[in-house]
């Protein structure tokens, strides 16, 4: 029974703690925008530009070889 004279105080001081620390947040504007900070991860920061696909001359490349047709 005495231990309730230690833990009860205890507990009485962490909650008072907690609260202070959530009236402080509060007032220092931590909860003012609760949607913006997560969405803000999903978009990139400097749009990026697809690379493009480079264009050669059909006539300086090599022609790949083509697969034999069949007369079946």
């Amino acid at each position: 029974m005495s231990v309730i004279y230690v833990v009860l105080p205890l507990a009485l001081l962490i909650a008072a703690g907690m609260v202070w620390a959530f009236v402080r947040s509060v007032r220092k504007g931590q909860f003012d925008d609760l949607e913006t900070p997560a969405m803000r991860m999903l978009f990139e920061d400097t749009q990026v530009k697809a690379p493009s696909a480079p264009t050669q001359d059909p006539s300086s490349s090599p022609a790949s070889p083509s697969p034999e047709k069949r007369d079946d």
